[in-house]
């Protein structure tokens, strides 16, 4: 596993070169060098995989290193009646569909997860806003998920639909949910989970109840909560704004490794 402070130096390198070249006004008005340095991203993801192997895996931490509050970042309350009606009703009707590129869609309650096999691990969320807090979670690998719905062959992303709406209510505004996009590489990685729990306890409506993505290697932002459907694609593009997430199409990177 690459060192924190080796992995801090390379993220930095390339932030900050990406970073002086979007600084001239006039290069970044010009078309063909903002796909240059959209592309920039993937020089970051490729150099990590270089340097540590597709599956190197992200720290884990003890008991100890445990903080006394997960704290919560974003919505904390999903303004919409759907997930509100799911909430009172304790998640007893909430199913998570997975579908799109597959042989075999399916739908799974929260009771469903649980009784698939679990992975908990004690890692660090570390929020694009420069804080990080330590949390323990648990939850259904996604790798375990893929294999029941079987992939098929063109395949390449998993896209993560989300309950909570990004400008107004869902009544307002329906296709402003939030939504996340991962490879399949990172969505098959051990410690990439479906977490329903956080240290022990069922997870709070704050962090993302009934059921949050935990994709240790990347920042805060790819890890979606508020789960409601998984969709499998060929492509990112013709999704949304095209740029495979809410906050990646208002400009912040897709592959946001750490």
């Amino acid at each position: 596993m690459i060192q924190p402070s080796r992995r801090r130096f390379l993220r930095l390198a390339l932030g900050g070169a990406a970073g002086l070249l979007a600084g001239c006004d006039r290069l970044a008005a010009n078309e063909s060098f903002g796909r240059m340095l959209r592309r920039a991203q993937y020089l970051s993801r490729d150099t990590q995989a270089l340097l540590t192997g597709r599956n190197a895996m992200a720290q884990e931490f003890t008991e100890d290193d445990i903080a006394d509050e997960f704290r919560s970042n974003g919505t904390a309350m999903p303004d919409s009646h759907l997930y509100r009606q799911l909430l009172a009703g304790g998640f007893r009707r909430w199913q998570l569909g997975v579908g799109g590129l597959v042989a075999a869609p399916a739908e799974f309650s929260l009771a469903d997860l649980h009784a698939m096999p679990s992975r908990t691990q004690i890692t660090r969320h570390d929020c694009v806003e420069g804080w990080s807090v330590i949390g323990k979670w648990t939850g259904v690998p996604l790798s375990h998920v893929l294999a029941r719905v079987q992939p098929l062959p063109m395949a390449r992303y998993v896209v993560f639909h989300c309950a909570d709406p990004m400008d107004g209510s869902d009544l307002q505004a329906p296709g402003s949910t939030y939504y996340e996009s991962i490879d399949l590489t990172e969505a098959r990685h051990p410690q990439t989970i479906l977490a329903y729990a956080l240290n022990d306890e069922p997870l709070p409506v704050k962090n993302g109840a009934p059921l949050r993505l935990r994709v240790e290697r990347q920042l805060g932002y790819k890890h979606a909560k508020y789960l409601m459907r998984i969709e499998l694609v060929e492509r990112l593009d013709t999704i949304r704004g095209g740029n495979g997430g809410y906050w990646e199409d208002l400009g912040y990177e897709w592959y946001a490794g750490i």
